[in-house]
This record gives C-alpha cells, sequence and structure tokens, in this order.
C-alpha cells in the first residue's frame, strides 16, 4: 500500500475512533468537558489526515524518528571492492560496480587554433563512441591539498636549519656556510609562494558502471569496459588513462576529499587577518 494512502487511513482511523467514543460518553456526568476535548482531537487527526495527502514526507519521519535521529537507511550507502579499483553499491538484489579512468588530458582551448579545435571536437566525438556502454565523461577542478607537501619543506628547512648550526658549531669553511644559508634561503622562498595562494588541481576523469547478481560479477563487468575505454582513449588522444585506485576513488564520491579540511582552515585564517589588516 502507498505510504500517503496508509497514513491518510490511519490518522482517518483515529479520528473515527474518537469520534465514537464521544458518543459513548453523551449519558455520562462528565460529557461537556470530554466530548468537547474529544471532539478537538477528532477536528485535529482529520486535519492530519486531509495534510497527509499533501506533507507525507515530512510526516513519515516524525513519526519514525526514534530519539531524535531520523534513520534513513541502515545500510552503506557504497563501499570499496576489495580490489581498491571500484565503488559498490547495492540496490534490493543487484550490486552496482563503478570504476573510475582517469584521463592525463590538459589541453586548453585559449591555446589552440581553430584547426586544433575542430580537430579536437572530432576527437571528442570519437572517444563518446568508443564505448557500447553508457560512460560518464567529467573534469573536475579542486583545491589541490598542499599540506603534506608544505610539511615536507618545513622538515627540509629544520634539517638545514640543524645542519647550519653544526657548521657554525664546527668552525666549518665559510663556501661550505654560504653553500647550505642559500639552500635554506631557497626552501625558505618555496615555502612562503606555496602559502601565498590556493592551487587549483584539474582533473579529466570518465565512470562506467555495471550490474551483477554477485559482486564479483558487477566489479568484472566494470573493469572490463573500463579497459574499453583506456583503449580506446588512448589510441585516439595519445594518452596513457588509467583506473583510480584506492582512497584516491573517494575524491569522486566525498566531497571531504576535494577541499581538505586543514587547506580549507588555512584559507579561512588568512582571509580573516587580511581584513583585520
Amino acid at each position: 500500500m502507498d505510504k500517503k494512502i496508509f497514513v491518510f487511513l490511519g490518522l482517518l482511523g483515529i479520528s473515527i475512533f474518537l469520534l465514537i467514543v464521544d458518543i459513548s460518553f453523551s449519558n455520562s456526568a462528565l460529557a461537556p468537558p470530554y466530548k468537547i476535548l474529544l471532539l478537538l482531537l477528532v477536528v485535529f487527526f482529520d486535519v492530519l489526515a486531509f495534510s497527509s495527502r499533501f506533507y507525507t514526507y515530512i510526516m513519515m519521519p516524525l513519526i519514525t524518528q526514534r530519539k531524535r535521529h531520523v534513520v534513513l537507511n541502515n545500510e552503506d550507502a557504497y563501499w570499496l571492492s576489495g580490489s581498491s579499483d571500484a565503488i559498490l553499491h547495492k540496490e534490493n538484489d543487484e550490486f552496482t560496480a563503478t570504476v573510475y579512468v582517469k584521463i592525463p588530458l590538459y589541453r586548453s582551448g585559449t591555446e589552440m587554433t581553430r584547426e586544433e579545435k575542430l580537430e579536437f571536437t572530432k576527437q571528442v566525438s570519437r572517444l563518446v563512441g568508443t564505448s557500447k556502454e553508457p560512460a560518464r565523461f567529467t573534469s573536475l577542478l579542486y583545491v589541490m591539498n598542499k599540506d603534506l607537501y608544505i610539511q615536507n619543506l618545513r622538515d627540509t628547512i629544520s634539517s638545514a636549519e640543524h645542519r647550519e648550526s653544526e657548521l657554525i658549531a664546527g668552525n666549518a669553511p665559510q663556501n661550505e656556510l654560504e653553500r647550505v644559508r642559500g639552500q635554506l634561503n631557497m626552501w625558505h622562498n618555496m615555502l612562503d609562494n606555496v602559502g601565498a595562494a590556493t592551487s587549483l588541481e584539474l582533473m579529466i576523469y570518465a565512470s562506467v558502471s555495471a550490474k551483477g547478481v554477485k559482486e564479483y560479477e558487477a566489479i568484472s563487468a566494470a573493469q572490463q569496459r573500463a579497459r574499453e575505454l583506456i583503449s580506446g582513449t588512448a589510441s585516439i588522444f595519445g594518452v596513457a588513462p588509467s583506473i583510480v585506485t584506492g582512497d584516491a576513488i573517494l575524491k569522486f564520491v566525498e566531497p571531504e576529499f576535494l577541499i581538505p579540511y586543514s587547506t580549507i582552515s588555512e584559507q579561512i585564517a588568512r582571509n580573516v587577518r587580511e581584513q583585520v589588516i
């Protein structure tokens, strides 16, 4: 039965039940106050019943909630395959596997002549026709995670400063000391330039999906479609596409991997400092 009809009939049934109880109080000495209260409840549930025809999507979570937590689905929305090269989703008794293919293509239309743009359009048309099965082609521009690179720079600077202190304490030759100081100055300049502005990374990728009764069937079919797509893309553009594996897949399904928390925090802090200054 449709949820709307089920809720409507349930609320209407409660209203009818209260109306019958209200009628049974007719011969009671406490009839007046109870009859008024029951009549108000009857009207209330009637309003709810007819409102449910249009607002079931709001009322159902309120009815089924447990301790202020609305449980939409107890199952995982998706999970990473054992081979770490596919995202899996299960609906009813059928598995869906999705494989992502990274395409190293960085040509810009602003740098192409009119003839090159026309040829590139033809190549894209050929790419779309390489796979008989549906495929999704996407370009993604996101904030680069520079946290690890910045940490490596800081570690290198710390090591260079320690080396400088050792040379000074050991009365090392001036030319060797100047060489270490030159390296130290270079690392400091790199660190200042890296943190000065936001770096963006462009990723062009394709995704293919396949269904199967068993998990391995869906993965195998998706991988086969991905290999066909890689072969066609390599022959058309002369590049070497690759299947995305491991945690890198999460860039396509979790926004937190597109804008790392620490990176965005540094940007917000820097913007606040600039506004204060």
